[in-house]
């Protein structure tokens, strides 16, 4: 599972697994069964109900009626948005929602809604249940809780980030919810501008949708409408200051259908920022710390930095510290406004969100060596052929440059300028990223930088050079007895992206739950039986290689009566990147992705019954330029030992070199389906008749 994980198929034994990110699979089901985590939607949303519907094939509103195929369907939903000249907003939607079984009336059960109280206000003035059996009931004021987000119950700077919800009882299948939600945003931290996005449902869930924008005529606004949804109609009323635009769309699923989006982004995006510089200038203001506040924490950054020497060993001494001893709020980009606290704030509580870290290293990087700069990334490759808004940033990371000190020692030196002019990623919030690493899905990625100062355009691109090489190391020492019973030591040494995916894995399980990481852990690597033990590095200490131990018995893992038994070499196989399709027709072949160059290297002694005789494979060896692998298997008395190491060299070869590439995959796919014959010790005189052939 964790080795070379660039898309081919990797197991323990016999159950193969096939993802291009494969370690995300494992930390997504990691997350899943040992805690959730807090997070946030940012496109427009009807409802918050408790649990997300399963996005299904539209069924058309005819046959919805006759027979249901989604939890819930809705009937209406109308949203009216009005924005003023100074950037203050109400919001209005109103919906009504017919349950069609149990699923869709727990999803109901609880409707939620987040926001921040420092500049935007909720009312539900409205939540009526129609009945199925007839008769309606309306939900009291009472009902309504208002409490501060999940995330940040234990975090009091934060108590204005929270989620106001209704618990809807007693919903059953034919009941029908109608409720309405205004939200109100005043002086939002980035006033006087202000942006939005929408994308109308497509998937039949809304059966009529009605959409209206309300701007100000006078206000210089930029806006993108998908062709395949433009406006049914446009209103003009009043003039100079008090003069208002007025948009319209109404959809009805039943002649709309499910056509997607011509353009594949959102149908809806408008934004009153002028140019990305704009977004860059009037960002700064809120997200960076002003000089007064930095200098309330310069003691504390020469007090971390006083045992150093190079601009580069302060710099790390400073992240280590942000890193890990600041503990992250989590909370989507943009939940406090993008507006973070004073550097000596975030110091003297010890946490802060994604934004306050940022704060408080830049804050503590500030000087005459170090400047550092808030990188945001979005959900695509590319920002800047986007229209510039805040809600494209999804992840966050931060750039620091060292300049040349202003210490001239002589003859062209300068003094500790062992890295000037070099620029360092940096992921605090992660709170175990290594000094250097950001994870995979910001690789070959451009980040807006806010304030940057090295270029006209305020972006940068991360291209996913690691400081350090990318090794895998797994070493199993495995033992199986007469009764047929595995019992198995398996020790994972990582150095590279997928050390990273494990070490927040297991940073963000809690300790008594280990165990259960480590089984989940061992299946992804197709072993299968029981974890007995576990043991794991501290995810925090960044400055040595991960490993996680682990070990693990399996009963009946061989049946000695049956003649030859025959067994895999019990390492994970190798995944490989499946080889390219063929090219169209006057189509150029496209480059072959190899991914982050790699050294993965894997070592097997498994110890047998006494006398048993061992047939290993032969070993095979395949260099090229981009990969090298290479495969060794011997018997010695009552132990074999088996080996596997590959070399990745590049990150891509060019698609002309397909043939040769596949020769390679099949060379290792061959060698990693041999098997390693035994022959138990009665029967040790049939061993030479018994040799299968190579």
């Amino acid at each position: 599972m964790l080795y070379g994980c660039r898309g081919g198929s990797y197991t323990f034994s016999v159950t193969p697994i096939r993802d291009r990110f494969c370690f995300i699979w494992l930390l997504t089901a990691l997350l899943v069964a040992l805690g959730p985590v807090f997070a946030q939607e940012r496109r427009q949303k009807p409802a918050e109900p408790t649990e997300k519907a399963p996005k299904e094939k539209a069924a058309g509103p005819e046959r919805a009626a006759s027979k249901p195929e989604l939890p819930f369907q809705i009937q209406l939903l109308e949203t009216h948005i009005r924005f003023e000249s100074n950037a203050d907003s109400r919001k209005e939607v109103h919906t009504i929602v017919k349950i069609n079984n149990v699923l869709g009336a727990h999803q109901f059960a609880r409707l939620t809604f987040d926001y921040n109280r420092a500049f935007q206000r909720v009312e539900i003035p409205l939540v009526r249940i129609s009945h199925a059996n007839g008769g309606t009931s309306e939900l009291l004021p009472s009902a309504v809780v208002d409490a501060p987000n999940p995330a940040v119950e234990k975090y009091p700077a934060y108590q204005d980030v929270r989620v106001k919800s209704v618990r809807i009882l007693g919903l059953q299948e034919g009941d029908t919810i109608e409720y309405s939600v205004i939200t109100t945003t005043t002086k939002h931290p980035l006033a006087p501008d202000f942006w939005l996005e929408h994308t109308f449902d497509r998937s039949g869930q809304v059966l009529e949708e009605h959409y209206a924008l309300d701007l100000p005529a006078r206000r210089e606004v930029e806006m993108k409408v998908d062709p395949s949804t433009p406006a049914n109609s446009t209103e003009r009323s009043g003039e100079g200051d008090s003069a208002r635009i007025v948009y319209r769309w109404n959809r009805n699923s039943k002649d709309q259908g499910n056509q997607p989006s011509s353009a594949g982004g959102p149908d809806l995006v408008l934004t009153t920022y002028e140019s990305w510089l704009h977004l860059s200038n009037q960002m700064s203001k809120v997200v960076e710390p002003s000089s007064d506040s930095a200098k309330l924490v310069r003691p504390k950054s020469a007090e971390l930095t006083k045992m150093h020497r190079s601009s580069k060993a302060k710099l790390g001494a400073l992240y280590s510290f942000v890193s890990t001893q600041i503990r992250t709020v989590d909370l989507p980009l943009g939940a406090t406004g993008f507006r973070t606290r004073g550097p000596d704030q975030v110091l003297e509580s010890g946490y802060g969100t994604a934004e306050d870290k940022f704060a408080l290293l830049a804050g503590l990087t500030r000087g005459s060596e170090w400047e550092s700069r808030i990188a945001l990334f979005g959900a695509e490759q590319n920002l800047s052929d986007q229209m510039p808004r805040p809600s494209l940033f999804v992840s966050s990371a931060v750039l620091t440059h060292i300049f040349t000190p202003a210490s001239y020692v002589g003859n062209g030196v300068w003094s500790n300028c062992d890295h000037c002019g070099e620029d360092f990623w940096l992921a605090p919030a992660m709170e175990v990223a290594p000094f250097g690493a950001l994870p995979t899905n910001l690789h070959d990625r451009q980040a807006f930088v806010v304030n940057y100062m090295f270029d006209i355009r305020p972006f940068a691109w991360f291209a996913g050079k690691l400081p350090f090489v990318s090794t895998q190391h797994v070493d199993v020492d495995a033992t199986i007895s007469r009764a047929g019973q595995l019992t198995a030591k398996v020790k994972y040494t990582m150095r590279g992206d997928n050390e990273l995916v494990l070490r927040e894995a297991f940073h963000q399980t809690a300790k008594e739950k280990w165990k259960d990481a480590a089984e989940l852990l061992a299946i992804s690597d197709g072993f299968r039986g029981q974890v007995t033990s576990v043991n794991v590095s501290d995810p925090t200490a960044t400055k040595d290689p991960f490993t996680v131990e682990y070990e693990i018995t399996q009963a009946k893992f061989v049946d000695w009566s049956k003649k030859p038994v025959r067994i895999p070499a019990l390492l994970p196989q190798i995944g490989l990147p499946d080889p390219p399709a063929k090219p169209a027709a006057g189509e150029a072949a496209h480059p072959i992705e190899l991914g982050t160059p790699l050294d993965v290297d894997t070592q097997m002694t498994l110890k047998l019954p006494a006398g048993t005789v061992v047939q290993p494979p032969a070993g095979t060896s395949v260099n090229r330029v981009y990969a090298k692998f290479s495969s060794k298997y011997s018997t010695a008395a009552n132990t074999v030992t088996a080996s596997r190491r590959v070399n990745f060299l590049l990150r891509e070869i060019p698609g002309d070199r397909a043939m040769d590439y596949n020769a390679f995959v099949r060379a290792v796919q061959n060698d990693q389906a041999q098997m390693i014959t035994l022959v138990p010790a009665a029967d040790e005189g049939k061993a030479a008749s018994s040799t299968p052939k190579q």
